[in-house]
């Protein structure tokens, strides 16, 4: 038997326990993780330097290596998340609907744990935490597949993890890492049938790897092309501070705003003013030709700038006749994820919210609002940009599936 179908079958062994854990028992386990975090701080950022410093060497960006450290504040919002999972409501049991049919069964659709989750994963090895952490809640088995360049930081925190979800009275393969190298990688995701669903988190190219190549289900969480459309009707002063904010506020990550689309009866107003902000806020504008002509800073743009996810202070940014026209653009380049209109036309608004067809689409603010804590769910485990199962922030009740219970007393149907 291989390792990974090894640590499968475990977890699969593990996942029959934590289906029938109580909520009590789970929440004992995630504050019982949060503790030994904090109690295990000095080892585990001893063995996140060792990935730093590699990281270092060969020549990683800083802002790359950032998102890699650790350190003891970085594990103490690791400890906080886990503790905030513990108070939010366990959805496993949650009624989705219910009724008595005329026969008199009593017919419940119930939120279930899936079992067994694969999550792959790069850089930050806080997501490992975060990962175990809403896994845990929603009651499945997790197999933590973190990148190469975050290894001892990894299986530093999911040594810890386990320990502690012994301690709470809970198996330690609820909690597993998985090794780094491809050939792994390539096994969990033909284990079909012991894993039950594999989410990936990452840049483009991982996502549609795992995508193309695995056998197991695959929940797509979200590269970010999205759009900020300033309309006819807008309000020139809040589009400029929305998309200030939706570009720079984190430019890293997928919900920040990759183009702008201006109306070109408020154009020449608003790039006027827009320009030279973003110019000041260190971004670099990738235009078509009338924004070209509106600044003297904005680089042509070319085909691929406007399907780019740029994670980076850059901008593209285009100038159309109509708001059937910014839909049109959106439809051939958005990848689905969040795009926003700034209009102060009701019926421009309705139009834009049914035409467009993302996971999130904004009427009158900034695209950065796209996110599982400021939904209000508490924690997300990613962002999905598909339509089956789960689309927008996968909260604790996307981590679940469902499952019927009908309750009679002798029916038999004729």
């Amino acid at each position: 038997m291989s390792e990974i179908i090894e640590l499968a079958r475990r977890a699969r062994e593990a996942s029959y326990a934590l289906a029938e854990a109580s909520r009590a028992t789970k929440d004992a386990a995630l504050h019982a993780m949060a503790a030994a975090l904090r109690a295990n701080t000095d080892q585990i950022v001893t063995a996140n330097a060792k990935d730093v410093a590699a990281a270092r060497e060969a020549g990683t960006p800083e802002s790359t290596v950032d998102r890699l450290a650790l350190n003891p504040d970085r594990v103490d919002a690791m400890a906080a998340g886990l503790e905030q999972l513990a108070g939010l409501t366990d959805p496993v049991g949650e009624v989705v609907r219910g009724y008595t049919l005329p026969n008199g069964l009593e017919l419940r659709q119930v939120r279930v744990p899936f079992g067994v989750v694969g999550i792959i994963y790069e850089a930050r090895p806080n997501v490992t935490a975060d990962a175990a952490g809403i896994c845990l809640k929603s009651g499945n088995a997790v197999l933590l597949r973190g990148s190469s360049s975050a290894a001892a930081s990894n299986e530093a925190i999911v040594a810890v993890l386990r320990e502690a979800a012994v301690s709470a009275g809970l198996p330690a393969d609820v909690v597993q890492g998985v090794p780094t190298d491809r050939a792994a990688v390539k096994e969990l995701m033909q284990a079909r049938g012991l894993v039950d669903v594999l989410i990936p988190r990452g840049g483009a190219g991982l996502i549609q790897t795992v995508v193309s190549e695995s056998t197991v289900p695959v929940i797509e969480t979200g590269v970010g092309n999205c759009h900020v459309y300033v309309d006819a009707d807008a309000d020139l002063d809040l589009a400029l501070t929305i998309l200030l904010n939706a570009k720079t506020q984190r430019p890293s990550v997928c919900n920040a705003a990759e183009s702008l689309l201006v109306h070109s009866s408020v154009a020449s107003d608003f790039l006027a003013r827009a320009l030279p902000a973003l110019a000041e806020a260190g971004v670099t504008v990738h235009g078509d030709p009338a924004v070209v002509a509106a600044g003297k800073d904005v680089v042509a743009a070319t085909e691929d700038d406007f399907g780019a996810e740029y994670n980076s202070l850059d901008l593209s940014a285009a100038v159309v006749d109509s708001l059937e026209a910014a839909v049109q653009h959106i439809r051939r380049y958005s990848s689905g994820h969040t795009d926003a209109i700034i209009t102060r036309s009701q019926a421009n608004a309705r139009r834009f919210v049914a035409a467009v067809d993302s996971a999130a689409v904004v009427v009158n603010a900034s695209t950065r609002f796209t996110d599982g804590g400021e939904f209000g769910f508490g924690a997300e485990i990613g962002i999905s940009t598909q339509k089956l199962h789960a689309r927008g922030p996968m909260g604790l009740p996307e981590m679940t599936s469902t499952k019927y219970v009908v309750i009679g007393e002798g029916q038999i149907r004729t």
